[in-house]
């Protein structure tokens, strides 16, 4: 499936970046809400990184009332296994493959790619990341939710059974409950991934410990 270039917010933190992070946001938010957290990662002076913050496509939300904002996918219940529209999912799995392809071209490596995401935007990474056909450098899913669960053994791409994963989801998500991301850990682990898993006492949001974990793990897996 070919997809239109989402616009994104870009920055480079050092010249000729070597790695890319492609980094999704939740439901109503845009590429502006994360694209200011790269100071506090904290990664080291000698990582060049490219920061991808790609802006999801307006839409109608079924649990929003049908209200139109920035979303990967339609959401038509509050339940674990029945939130996510499939085909709204595949259409943002191909603008991801869009941005990865562009990054391909610009002469980045795939093994030098790591696709990130909050909630929504978590749960695309996770399916996009474990889906693409060349090994990535890791995903990062953050208070978020493995979609089609059921379907990942067949789907899976055999270059990602082993990727790098971060998880972290909060004690007191009352959006994205905990159970929904502890399930999906497990499930994510049972199915043979390697998954990093932090909790935090938080509710549907990001902490300062939250993310500089990230960073520790992003230092790691694009060590060279």
């Amino acid at each position: 499936m070919n997809a239109e270039l989402l616009p994104a917010i870009e920055t480079e933190t050092g010249p000729h970046p070597d790695a890319a992070v492609i980094w999704l946001h939740g439901l109503g938010d845009d590429g502006h809400g994360w694209s200011e957290v790269i100071p506090a990662l904290a990664l080291p002076a000698t990582l060049s990184v490219r920061f991808l913050f790609p802006h999801a496509p307006v839409m109608p939300v079924t649990i929003n009332n049908g209200y139109p904002m920035r979303a990967w996918y339609d959401l038509t219940e509050n339940d674990f296994n029945h939130r996510a529209d499939l085909a709204g999912v595949r259409r943002s799995q191909a603008h991801v493959e869009a941005l990865i392809a562009r990054e391909r071209m610009r002469g980045m490596a795939a093994a030098r790619i790591v696709l990130a995401g909050f909630s929504q935007g978590g749960a695309i990474a996770l399916y996009a990341g474990l889906r693409h056909a060349e090994r990535l450098a890791a995903i990062v899913a953050l208070s978020t939710y493995l979609i089609a669960p059921d379907a990942l053994a067949a789907e899976a791409s055999a270059a990602n059974r082993d990727v790098p994963i971060f998880m972290a989801h909060g004690t007191q998500d009352p959006v994205v409950q905990f159970r929904w991301g502890e399930a999906s850990r497990k499930g994510l682990e049972a199915a043979g991934h390697r998954v990093e898993w932090h909790t935090y006492a938080m509710p549907h949001s990001a902490v300062p410990e939250e993310i500089v974990a990230v960073g520790r793990f992003l230092t790691r897996v694009l060590a060279l």
